[in-house]
């Protein structure tokens, strides 16, 4: 969950926070403060809010480098504000330079906590000599890769997805989320992420299994949050889902039980039924989801 600080101020960041607390024991919101400008006279307003934000009770510090007229400032000035208060960082760019991804990736290595970069769905469109080796440069910084699968935010001519089996073979730690929740970009996007573990397994040839663990493991580890096993002793996060075994799961999995927490916060069980639609054929459809 994102807290814009711009220039109309930190309402928006007030009222992730304010969700958070409402939330709490449901689930778990982390709050980014995401300026628009870092660098120049303009920037001066947004590097004083950004460090407002994190006193307010942001725990992630980010943004969009390349909407500032400074990429490389930009994203020097998100570092250094988290070196200052320990905080991760969380940057979204399309990776449409690679050699300016290489520089943020220089840029970034060593940082603890660490660095989290998405959505990249422009850095499988160079040649494969160059993506190889970003991917290379990202490993030996330690960055995470955030795929958005279900598409991002940037309308459709920019949804594309991070080339995941080329950054998982070159060590890269790949978790997978959802950029777009019924807004303009996707009016039916839907923050399912079995649905993007499905999307990486049937369009990006991943197994089910490093499919699951990006939404899973890996996603656990992007939010700075403990390894979960269904063994004693582990935090009781658990999604109970109908199916057998993991690829069918991802197949058909309708019907989940979700627990956080050790309660059981949600429950979704598979149901028929038949849907009007309208239109020119004007018929009917059956259907069959979540009831």
């Amino acid at each position: 969950m994102c807290g814009w600080a711009t220039s109309r101020g930190l309402g928006a960041l007030a009222a992730v926070l304010q969700a958070r607390r409402s939330l709490r024991g449901l689930t778990e919101l982390t709050a980014v403060a995401m300026p628009r400008l870092l660098t120049g006279v303009a920037g001066a307003e947004g590097l004083a809010m950004l460090r407002d934000a994190v006193k307010m009770g942001a725990s992630v510090v980010g943004g969009c480098p390349d909407l500032d007229p400074d990429p490389t400032g930009y994203v020097q000035a998100v570092l250094d504000v988290a070196s200052e208060h320990g905080c991760p960082v969380d940057l979204h760019t399309d990776a449409g330079d690679p050699a300016r991804l290489s520089r943020l990736a220089a840029m970034a290595g060593g940082l603890r906590p660490g660095v989290t970069l998405s959505p990249c769905g422009s850095l499988g469109r160079h040649p494969s000599e160059i993506t190889s080796r970003t991917a290379d440069q990202l490993a030996a910084a330690g960055v995470t890769v955030v795929c958005l699968p279900q598409g991002g935010c940037g309308g459709v001519e920019r949804r594309g997805t991070a080339p995941v089996r080329l950054l998982r073979a070159a060590g890269v730690r790949v978790a997978a989320g959802s950029g777009a929740l019924r807004d303009v970009s996707n009016p039916v996007g839907r923050g399912d992420p079995l649905e993007a573990a499905y999307l990486l397994a049937s369009r990006h040839g991943l197994r089910p299994e490093e499919a699951y663990d990006a939404v899973s493991m890996s996603a656990r580890a992007a939010l700075g949050l403990p390894e979960v096993r269904v063994e004693a002793g582990f935090p009781a996060e658990l999604l109970a889902v109908r199916g057998e075994r993991l690829a069918g799961a991802l197949s058909l999995a309708y019907s989940r039980i979700v627990v956080h927490r050790g309660r059981v916060v949600a429950r979704t069980e598979r149901g028929t039924g038949v849907l009007r639609l309208g239109g020119c054929c004007g018929g009917w459809a059956a259907s069959a989801g979540a009831g």
